[in-house]
């Protein structure tokens, strides 16, 4: 049974990853190439400026693939296999959870858990660290930026199981709606509180000569010694509109994950309004709905 629930999750998940990915072509490609030129305007400023001042000038190595190829070929790809990845990890949670979270049937809880996965993933993670185009933050600060990325993604499920198991434990003493909301509460406040102990990315990048002392990883205007605009500052509408089409396609693939998986789920265990009634004997490949 797992196998049957995995293979469909993977499914699911390379076809949302197709979705995220034609939608993220046609909308937010445009933004990502912009950004590459304002990258490669302010390099190039950038060298102009040390050459003046008689500073050693680095040298920028070839792309290895053209631009062609990474908005089509390269984005493709790796979208579809995060999609891949991210419906084996739905298909994985989905083998343990099912029958053993209440009278949920099969369809609701693959909504609900594709819900919970698009939450704990990436939507809340994005409100701390929220997705950043190219040209965004600095070099040197890639390793400490993933790891913080990954810190927060490990704290956002890490909260959100324990909220599942705070709200099935006050249930009985509270009922079904305050008792969710109290574990929601629960959960607000605890990534709130480890929100504001992290660091933000901004502070990583703040002693470097791209940014300004306000502490912000967007790079401002270029300027000389005398205080004269070189180079303007990185388009704020540029960053808004790629944060907010990063948010859409993460939700095209969830929802794709979800809506897919749950007549699937439904055709697997048998449509009942009840929920599943499993009967697990150490796996699910000895038990049997009825």
């Amino acid at each position: 049974m797992e196998g049957r629930i995995i293979v469909r999750g993977v499914l699911v998940g390379a076809l949302g990853g197709l979705l995220a990915f034609i939608f993220a072509r046609i909308f937010a490609e445009p933004v990502i190439g912009r950004a590459i030129d304002y990258e490669s305007g302010r390099d190039n400023a950038r060298m102009a400026l040390d050459k003046a001042a008689g500073l050693p000038m680095g040298s920028m190595g070839p792309d290895l693939f053209s631009r062609s190829v990474q908005q089509n070929v390269g984005i493709g790809i790796g979208m579809i296999l995060f999609g891949v990845a991210m419906g084996a990890l739905f298909a994985v949670v989905y083998s343990v959870t099912v029958g053993r979270v209440g009278n949920l049937s099969p369809r609701n809880l693959a909504l609900l858990l594709a819900g919970g996965l698009f939450l704990g993933v990436y939507l809340v993670p994005f409100l701390k660290y929220p997705a950043n185009s190219p040209s965004i933050g600095h070099p040197e600060t890639i390793r400490d930026r993933a790891g913080l990325y990954l810190l927060m993604v490990a704290c956002s499920l890490l909260f959100l199981i324990g909220a599942v198991w705070l709200g099935r434990r006050l249930a009985p003493r509270f009922g079904n709606w305050t008792a969710s909301l109290l574990a929601a509460g629960a959960f607000i406040v605890t990534i709130g509180i480890v929100m504001w102990l992290l660091p933000s990315l901004g502070h990583l990048s703040a002693n470097t000569a791209e940014y300004s002392v306000a502490a912000t990883e967007t790079p401002q205007p270029l300027q000389d010694r005398s205080g004269a605009i070189l180079y303007p500052g990185f388009p704020a509408d540029d960053l808004y509109l790629f944060r907010l089409y990063s948010v859409a396609a993460q939700l095209i693939l969830w929802a794709t994950i979800g809506l897919c998986f749950a007549p699937l789920a439904g055709r697997l265990f048998g449509s009942s309004s009840s929920g599943p009634q499993v009967a697990h004997e150490g796996n699910l490949g000895s038990s049997a709905p009825y």
